[in-house]
């Protein structure tokens, strides 16, 4: 209807478009992306499903960094949310599902938008337990790849983690980086070793 309009549509259309109102419990700065979540966990205390969406749409944006959230991510994301936010296993499929979805649709325009909100609703603590988080999806197939480990330091940098945090993590993740790995094989191959 609105591309009518812009288009010059008939004269006895309707000027007026529909706007659905915002899911109970959404807040006017919440992106379209914590909406849809928090709709779907209307039982929830509206603060913790704010904080889970926003949770399991940052863990889907570490997923999606190498352009693909493969099966065995999406099952550590499904695992990571329903520990996380104490849901059955079928709630945490639905989030975990939704956030991928969002993810794939909205994440070039609201990674940064929903990374931010996070951070300016929680703590240091639950920022740091988040990076980690973002590290066991990145590493759930055995590798974070350069793309991946790109995303988990922007991911870091937009939740304001301090750096001696960020290292301590990286540093647990090592065997998993790419550029680690690639380094060993190297060595491991080099005449003399």
């Amino acid at each position: 209807m609105a591309l009518r309009r812009f288009l010059g549509g008939h004269k006895d259309e309707p000027t007026w478009q529909f706007t659905p109102a915002p899911p109970p419990g959404s807040q006017p700065g919440d992106t379209e992306t914590i909406r849809r979540i928090v709709g779907e966990l209307e039982a929830m205390p509206l603060d913790r499903a704010r904080h889970l969406a926003a949770f399991a749409f940052i863990l889907t944006r570490a997923a999606e960094a190498d352009l693909d959230i493969s099966d065995v991510e999406m099952r550590v994301i499904e695992q990571i949310v329903a520990e996380h936010g104490g849901l059955t296993e079928a709630q945490a499929v639905l989030v975990a599902e939704m956030a991928r979805n969002q993810e794939i649709l909205y994440g070039g325009t609201e990674d940064f938008l929903v990374t931010r909100q996070f951070r300016d609703e929680s703590s240091m603590d639950e920022r740091i337990a988040l990076l980690r988080c973002c590290y066991l999806v990145g590493a759930a197939d055995d590798l974070i790849t350069n793309e991946e480990s790109d995303t988990l330091q922007e991911i870091a940098f937009e939740l304001d983690v301090e750096r001696a945090a960020v290292n301590t993590i990286r540093h647990e993740f090592e065997p998993k980086l790419a550029a680690i790995q690639a380094m060993l094989k190297l060595q491991g191959g080099a005449p003399g070793s």
